[in-house]
């Protein structure tokens, strides 16, 4: 009985601690969520298609372009490769968390499948206080972000219908949640080595490719950036 209570209390510490995090999150995800539910509800689409597939594919980007693929021709190749292209940035973030995944156990088939931007952003970075399990944490802050999705897309395949005003440019909010987690890591940080990295990989990348195909060729140069100086950038106190 004490062994199942000290149990049950680090698992709501995890929780506590890590439900302030995706608050954030949760704004993002509610209204893109809802635009999600309803642009699949004016496509045709019942309130379970978002909800399964919100369930099960927990990818934003690619459900939305789902939402086509569903609605032309059957061609599995193509759309695997889309998926491959889509979710592309979800190989370096898995390479990114291999030390953290280590020893979470049964845990970790669900922080592999529920690794969406903003839970890695959240879990990568983030500084877990000592009394506080890192396991139970990410993967309350993985939980939590894919309850906030799936009830956003639900509720907006249900309510869909009755909503007519345009809502066009509702996805800038990710865009908006992305600016203010770089602004925090930026202010916490003494030096921003990794982050003027990143800046430098991505406008290159946008000069380069475009804006519509630069996000692979800047996480690859970011990866390839990091790896060849990540000594350097250590010594100098730039990576925690």
């Amino acid at each position: 009985m004490e062994h199942l209570f000290i149990k049950n209390r680090k698992i709501f510490t995890a929780a506590r601690h890590a439900f302030p995090y995706t608050i954030p999150i949760f704004a993002g995800f509610w209204f893109l969520g809802m635009t999600y539910g309803i642009y699949m509800n004016v496509s045709g689409f019942s309130f379970v298609y978002p909800m399964l597939m919100s369930l099960t594919i927990f990818g934003g980007s690619l459900e939305f372009v789902a939402v086509e693929m569903l609605l032309s021709a059957f061609a599995p190749l193509q759309t695997l490769v889309m998926a491959l292209v889509i979710q592309a940035r979800h190989l370096f973030y898995g390479i990114a968390m291999l030390d953290r995944f280590k020893g979470m156990g049964w845990k970790k088939f669900y922080l592999i499948f529920g690794m969406c931007d903003e839970s890695f952003s959240i879990n990568y970075s983030v500084k877990i206080p000592e009394n506080v399990d890192k396991g139970w944490f990410m993967f309350f802050v993985t939980l939590l972000n894919q309850i906030y999705w799936v009830a956003g897309a639900t509720a907006g395949g249900i309510l869909g219908s009755l909503i007519s005003f345009n809502i066009e440019g509702l996805d800038f909010v990710m865009t908006a949640m992305f600016v203010v987690i770089f602004l925090e890591q930026w202010l916490k940080d003494k030096k921003h080595y990794t982050a003027l990295v990143g800046l430098g990989a991505s406008a290159a990348c946008l000069f380069l490719f475009g804006a519509d195909t630069f996000m692979l060729p800047t996480m690859i140069c970011i990866l390839c950036l990091l790896t060849v100086f990540r000594r350097p950038i250590e010594w100098a106190g730039g990576i925690e």
